[in-house]
């Protein structure tokens, strides 16, 4: 098997899912079988199918050859990336969250400047 350091997700690999354009994922390696639909046995439609998903499963149940095996070396071009996804880097509090919390903040702001003078008055009368 050729070495290739690629790695493509899921996502990505479940985008090439035509007979012009077709990848599938067997045991954690990502095919480009495009060159390879006309002459499959079992004819193109089973790996348009078996885009889009882990299709390991799917493959052992067809009880393919070790030739059949060899062979996938050919249409090999990376890795499955299996890492999380990233965090998103979008702000996680809304800009109309923020307002709000201004709005909230100047009213107790407000509340306790007023108590302040009420008891301010309230003492100088006595």
């Amino acid at each position: 098997m050729p070495t290739i350091s690629n790695f493509y997700t899921m996502q990505e690999a479940s985008l090439h899912n035509t007979k012009d354009d077709c990848w599938i994922v067997v045991d954690g390696k990502v095919y480009d079988v495009t060159q390879y639909l006309d002459d499959h046995p079992g004819g193109d439609d089973v790996l348009i199918a078996a885009t889009g998903k882990d299709a390991t499963d799917d493959f052992e149940d067809a009880g393919h050859s070790k030739t059949a095996r060899e062979l996938m070396a050919e249409y090999y071009i990376g890795e499955l990336d299996t890492s999380p996804p990233p965090l998103s880097t979008k702000e996680p509090v809304s800009e109309k969250f923020m307002q709000l919390r201004k709005q909230y903040l100047a009213a107790s702001m407000a509340l306790v400047g007023i108590s302040v003078i009420v008891g301010f008055l309230y003492l100088r009368k006595k």
